[in-house]
């Protein structure tokens, strides 16, 4: 047996069924969820459907496939060599059986329907390879699926509404137990009392370019002739905030 040979065919039958798979599980979660989910950058959510479904699916096949392939190509050149039909099948019971183990019927379906494929896929990599022609195509086909899916719901996507100010101010102030969980969630100011102090906080926006913003917290308080301020800012962008700086003493009352 050439190793070489050997390695190289598992190693393209996992890539190919891994990715194959993962498009289809992809492709197959993106048409269910499509209604009932943001219509936004489909393209990206499918991509990121993509990666999640291969780390979990090429996991399986690397290392369960591939050891129950070797096992039963190893079978196959001792007692049936030439019954190819029986090698397939193999292939399938030993996929069923991977779901049934955990007690998920449709997982061991899915299981047989992926093995039976790894081995319709490697038999016509050997065939192939027997008369020396490359594999190249295998490669690039499940790049090719995946650009296609991917510009397809590109395409259905709807447009993103603009970022607006609201919007900046709401994701610089969804702190979730930071200090801008005490400022206002919006552009405006207010005044309470805190251990004798009198304290007024501000949040304030600027628009510094297309869909940025600096969004600027202050802190002012008094008591008696004790008195101070400080501030800090972060620039908005969507998805994004960035420390813009600050200034200021740290309020007492904190401490």
């Amino acid at each position: 047996m050439d190793v070489e040979s050997l390695i190289k065919r598992k190693i393209t039958v996992t890539y190919v069924t891994t990715m194959i798979t993962s498009i289809i599980l992809a492709y197959l979660y993106m048409a269910g969820g499509i209604k009932v989910g943001t219509p936004y950058n489909l393209g990206g959510e499918f991509l990121g459907w993509l990666s999640i479904y291969s780390m979990y699916v090429g996991a399986i096949v690397l290392i369960y496939g591939n050891l129950v392939s070797l096992g039963i190509e190893y079978l196959q050149k001792k007692w049936f060599i030439k019954h190819t039909w029986l090698y397939v099948l193999f292939h399938g019971f030993l996929g069923l059986l991977n779901g049934l183990f955990f007690q998920e019927t449709t997982l061991a379906l899915a299981g047989m329907v992926v093995a039976l494929f790894y081995a319709f896929i490697d038999k016509w990599l050997y065939v192939r390879d027997k008369v020396q022609q490359s594999p190249k195509m295998f490669f690039l086909f499940p790049v090719l699926a995946c650009g296609l899916l991917w510009g397809y719901f590109q395409i259905i996507s709807e447009p993103l509404p603009p970022f607006s100010m609201e919007e900046a101010i709401e994701f610089a102030t969804a702190g979730n137990g930071t200090v801008t969980d005490v400022f206002p969630k919006n552009v405006g100011k207010w005044d309470e009392m805190i251990h004798g102090y009198h304290v007024e906080r501000e949040t304030s926006a600027k628009e510094i370019g297309k869909e940025k913003y600096i969004i600027t917290f202050t802190e002012r308080w008094n008591k008696g002739k004790e008195k101070g301020s400080w501030f800090f800012s972060y620039e908005v962008e969507r998805g994004s905030l960035t420390a813009n700086g600050g200034e200021g003493a740290y309020p007492p009352y904190y401490k």
